[in-house]
């Protein structure tokens, strides 16, 4: 396998995405980062060796994305490692939040995501090596939560797209990872990163308690290290089989259990009346 692999990370001045690119440059790799803020990550990642590239880049732009890739293949010397981090949260109602907001956030979640897959790729699959991270969230797997559905829709996207980008890639021997975050102590639930709808209605008690519990109770008291989550991506990157689905935290691997015993449960309860479809003989 190959050493010194390049990274090129994105949402990169906060969070995870942050703490990931620190991490990489103590660890000797180089690093492309790119952030909607270019100060505020230069002030974030001080480093000036010649190892880090910090970006300015706009996701819901593909000529900025294009820029981007190009720039760290021409500056760093290549491309093996691409993290999709950027992102943000939005929590209201189906009914509450507008058109406009939905699909804001399926253009920064997805689309931008699908703009840095549609510049990095040809780069991964003429050198037939690579790897891509798509952050997605345990949002992503299991979608019960109130007020949570559209921004689970979008990391639900990203977990399906994950896997036909790994099905597309793997003759080229490029690997493709969707990871599922649980709760991480990151600014995530914080006004910067998490988005409420400007008309909610007020009948949706469930969904403002769950906000309030959000943004009051489990920020900032989130169980999972960022440092670890970090680590794990790492070690994944670096290993000859790695996993197409990465769980990360212990709450993670818990939804994900509940989800699949749901499921389950469903498939035996109907299995007799749904499997019995097909065209008599």
């Amino acid at each position: 396998m190959k050493s010194n692999k390049i990274w090129f990370v994105t949402g990169a001045s906060k969070g995870l995405g942050l703490t990931l690119v620190l991490k990489l440059l103590a660890q000797g790799y180089a690093v492309a980062a790119t952030s909607r803020n270019l100060a505020e990550l230069q002030q974030a990642v001080p480093h000036n060796n010649g190892r880090f590239l910090p970006l300015h880049m706009d996701l819901s732009s593909e000529e900025s994305v294009r820029q981007a890739i190009a720039t760290t293949v021409s500056t760093l010397g290549g491309l093996d490692v691409v993290v999709n981090n950027a992102g943000y949260g939005l929590v209201g109602g189906l009914e509450e939040i507008t058109d406009q907001e939905a699909r804001q956030n399926f253009e920064v979640n997805v689309f931008g995501l699908l703009n840095v897959i549609r510049q990095a790729t040809p780069h991964l699959r003429e050198q037939r090596s690579g790897h891509v991270f798509n952050i997605s969230s345990v949002g992503g797997y299991m979608g019960g939560f109130p007020g949570w559905g559209i921004y689970c829709a979008t990391k639900f996207a990203v977990a399906g797209l994950t896997e036909s980008f790994g099905a597309e890639m793997r003759e080229f021997g490029v690997h493709a990872t969707v990871v599922y975050p649980g709760y991480f102590r990151t600014e995530f639930l914080t006004a910067s990163s998490l988005s409420t709808p400007k008309q909610p209605i007020e009948a949706y008690q469930a969904i403002r308690d769950s906000q309030a519990q959000h943004e009051q109770d489990i920020n900032g008291n989130q169980p999972g290290d960022p440092e670890k989550a970090a680590e794990v991506l790492i070690q994944a990157s670096e290993t000859a089989t790695p996993p197409l689905h990465l769980f990360l935290g212990e709450d993670a691997y818990q939804l994900a259990e509940q989800k699949i015993q749901t499921v389950q449960a469903d498939l035996q309860a109907w299995q007799a009346a749904a499997t019995a479809t097909a065209f008599s003989a």
